[in-house]
């Protein structure tokens, strides 16, 4: 059922208004940003709650490195404040937009953090939720609050901000979000193997997280055969790091250099999934054990998927032709390498298939029951299958 109201606050106590309306005429709402991510679930909710006016960066301390913005500002402003002073989100998220056939630019922070959108950075900086210090939001039953405060050392309380991170607003509206920024590198280089089957890419990986090099991101283009390790810093540091990861991956093959130019635009490739297909296929989003990943990959490709294993074979995208699949086959495959399954794009508009977990759900739905115990928030959504 499509929603037949909607709501563009533009403030967070026209929010908590809405909420508390809302909760006493027991109307859902599906909360969104710039509507990147919509595609991905399908909600039957009374109303939407349209978040893109509550817009706006209201403090930046580049000398503490903190920045607060407004759940609705858009994802692409942020960085590019961070950019004039040389800073960055550190967890390098990405829009889901282009993954549904949108422009890019619709993201917005407060979706970025409701659904934990961490890039290839992840396993060298963390995921989102390692970066959130501080938020407001307006729970299910109208009532405004706030977790973590602004700044870094806060050891306060139960530490809501993590909770809040890939909770897809089934918890709360938020409202205002405080992060960490980091300095951008000075110079950044990508080493490229080629030619390496899923066996010998993992053995790379594997050598190259557990390195000296410190690696700040680590993927496999398994259709491509494409190994790629980024190493981020100060220039000498940098240089010295990449000949001593080469001389380690010696008997990996030829090593490709690729410069901080050529280097920024194959990640920013991965983090778009360009090299996957788009039309007639289904795409899935694995989280598995890295060491798994190469045996869960090499299945899939015999089922005709095209597959990239990024955070070293922690994160597996599959895009498998809409013929050659069931919703099932692919949470089962993912089940037997000890991972977990998402669809995100399918080419039917249904509710998102993932792998079920009893003892989480019910700990989901008391959790759930805490903060929106009405329900009202974002229905039919299962937090459990967020990023």
């Amino acid at each position: 059922m499509a929603a037949q109201l909607r709501y563009t606050p533009a403030s967070a106590s026209e929010v908590e208004a809405i909420v508390r309306e809302a909760a006493a005429e027991r109307r859902t709402l599906a909360v969104c940003g710039g509507g990147s991510k919509r595609s991905m679930w399908l909600q039957d909710a009374a109303a939407t709650l349209d978040m893109t006016a509550i817009t706006g960066i209201t403090d930046y301390d580049p000398d503490e490195l903190v920045v607060t913005a407004r759940a609705g500002t858009p994802l692409a402003e942020i960085e590019a404040a961070l950019a004039q002073r040389q800073q960055m989100l550190a967890f390098e998220p990405f829009d889901h937009g282009p993954l549904f056939g949108e422009p890019t630019g619709r993201a917005t922070l407060g979706g970025i953090i409701a659904g934990n959108v961490s890039g290839p950075r992840r396993i060298s900086a963390g995921a989102a939720r390692d970066h959130i210090l501080g938020f407001s939001a307006v729970s299910g039953r109208g009532e405004a609050f706030k977790g973590g405060a602004a700044v870094v050392k806060n050891v306060t309380g139960f530490d809501l901000p993590k909770l809040m991170a890939g909770s897809w607003g089934t918890l709360a509206v938020l409202t205002s979000l405080t992060l960490r920024v980091l300095p951008r590198p000075r110079a950044e280089k990508t080493l490229l193997l080629g030619d390496l089957d899923g066996a010998a890419a993992n053995r790379a990986l594997t050598l190259a997280v557990g390195s000296r090099a410190a690696v700040s991101a680590a993927a496999h283009l398994c259709s491509e055969a494409i190994t790629g390790l980024r190493i981020e810093g100060f220039g000498p540091s940098v240089e010295s790091r990449c000949l001593e990861l080469a001389r380690a991956l010696g008997d990996a093959g030829p090593v490709e250099l690729l410069e901080a130019e050529e280097s920024r635009a194959f990640w920013q490739r991965l983090r778009a999934l360009d090299m996957l297909p788009k039309a007639a296929h289904v795409l899935w989003r694995i989280s598995l054990p890295p060491a798994a990943a190469w045996k869960l990959t090499d299945a899939l490709k015999q089922a005709g998927a095209r597959c990239v294993a990024d955070w070293a074979g922690g994160l597996v995208w599959a895009a498998l032709p809409e013929t050659q699949t069931s919703e099932a086959s692919v949470p089962r495959l993912a089940a037997e390498h000890s991972g977990h399954a998402v669809l995100v794009r399918s080419a039917v508009a249904s509710s998102r298939a993932s792998a079920s977990d009893a003892a989480l759900d019910r700990l989901q739905s008391r959790v759930k029951s805490a903060f929106d115990p009405l329900g009202i928030l974002n229905p039919g959504l299962n937090p459990g299958a967020g990023l």
